[in-house]
């Protein structure tokens, strides 16, 4: 005779265990994170803000420099200046 197969359960049954077990892992990977302090947040975002500004003086400076020479070559193929 045949031997009786374990049927596994339906379709609802398997995304409810896994959406609850990846909440509960959800739940014990956070008690493992390490949050900074006050301090480092500050420090942190001092270091971002100076980097955004040093990369947008230098942009900036790039973006003149560029329109200088634009002009330039503009002036001599031309005669006529752009008016910009």
């Amino acid at each position: 005779m045949a031997e009786k197969t374990t049927k596994k359960p339906n379709f609802l049954v398997r995304a409810g265990r896994a959406i609850a077990r990846f909440f509960k892992d959800t739940r014990g990977e956070m008690k493992k994170v390490v949050w900074p302090s006050r301090k480092q947040v500050w420090n942190n975002f001092l270091v971002v803000m100076g980097f955004v500004i040093i990369c947008a003086v230098l942009i900036a400076g790039l973006d003149f420099l560029f329109a200088q020479i634009f002009r330039g070559i503009v002036l001599l193929t031309t005669g006529t200046d752009t008016g910009a």
